[in-house]
């Protein structure tokens, strides 16, 4: 690692700005249609890209972290976010339908067998789908490991991290009657889907300036406050599906069909200080896959604009293209 990564930005890590050669509006049924793009080498190796939130959609910025001359890169905007629509609908929207929207995706690309690379949410989903379609994919590269379990939901939901962040965590709680704060999802889930689009944006806000509050290593505390039409989007469909566990049929699912991965070469890049999805989870999947290389980032929190995470990830996709 560069001595003097901690000074520079993430960006100087990444490959040059690069346009897409295709981008597409796919229907996937239930009233669904999700925005694709590919950029890079259309002859290229194959990487599905997947976003985190739920909600949070693809950005330009995730183009960058692969060999344009050597990769055919495939975005997609998940179910109700990003330029998906309709916006903000979380019917007919689980973790199941967005397995299969990827099936979808390699149908219509013509794809074989993919490199999956996803953080956060991102990295939950890759992983769900590997254990799935483990003949599809050639290679995971995981960053900031989110297992969806009961867990990591109470760390960041049920005062966990709000113990580091205590004034960030009030202004998180304080919107919340003290006879609903036993249950914060719940709580906010009754707000997210009250109907009424003043109450939803407010409290959407509020969701998504938590957790952007405590992303990067350097935070100050403060989320900001996201567009209105980002943030309800996010909000709700993280929301809907942390409410349901991830739509998986019991709490700690992935690591018990880590056996389905076995074969399944990977790279797991983990800020050592990340506040959303604490390493120890990171550290578990390591152990019980074993084909899956562990880096913690030092002095790095949970964003993809994390430097040192920035530039793991793209000496990752440089050994795998090698």
């Amino acid at each position: 690692m560069d001595r003097d990564l901690g000074q520079k930005r993430a960006v100087q890590y990444l490959y040059p700005p690069v346009d897409p050669f295709d981008q597409r509006m796919l229907d996937v049924g239930d009233g669904h249609t999700i925005y694709v793009e590919q950029c890079g080498n259309p002859r290229g190796r194959p990487v599905i890209v997947l976003h985190g939130g739920p909600g949070g959609g693809c950005s330009p910025a995730m183009r960058r972290y692969f060999d344009p001359k050597v990769y055919r890169v495939i975005l997609f905007d998940q179910r109700g976010c990003g330029r998906s629509r309709p916006h903000a609908s979380v019917e007919h929207n689980t973790t199941w339908h967005l397995v299969d929207d990827i099936e979808r995706i390699r149908a219509e690309l013509g794809l074989g067998p993919s490199i999956v690379f996803g953080g956060s949410w991102g990295a939950t989903l890759a992983l769900i789908y590997a254990i799935s379609h483990p003949e599809a994919v050639t290679h995971l590269v995981l960053r900031g490991v989110f297992l969806m379990t009961q867990a990591e939901l109470d760390w960041f939901y049920g005062g966990g991290a709000g113990m580091f962040w205590p004034e960030t965590w009030a202004r998180f709680t304080d919107l919340v009657p003290e006879d609903e704060r036993d249950d914060f999802i719940a709580a906010y889930h009754r707000r997210l889907f009250s109907g009424d689009m003043r109450i939803e944006t407010k409290f959407a806000r509020a969701w998504s300036s938590w957790e952007n509050a405590l992303a990067s290593v350097h935070s100050s505390g403060q989320g900001g406050e996201a567009p209105g039409d980002y943030a309800r989007a996010f909000a709700r469909l993280e929301n809907h599906y942390f409410t349901h566990r991830g739509f998986l049929d019991q709490d700690g699912w992935i690591l018990k069909h880590t056996d389905r991965i076995a074969d399944i070469p990977g790279v797991i890049v983990q800020g050592r200080y990340d506040m959303i999805c604490p390493p120890v989870r990171a550290w578990n999947l390591a152990q019980a896959w074993p084909a899956g290389d562990l880096r913690m980032i030092r002095n790095a929190g949970h964003a993809l604009s994390e430097p040192g995470v920035s530039a793991e990830l793209v000496r990752a996709m440089d050994e795998i293209a090698q």
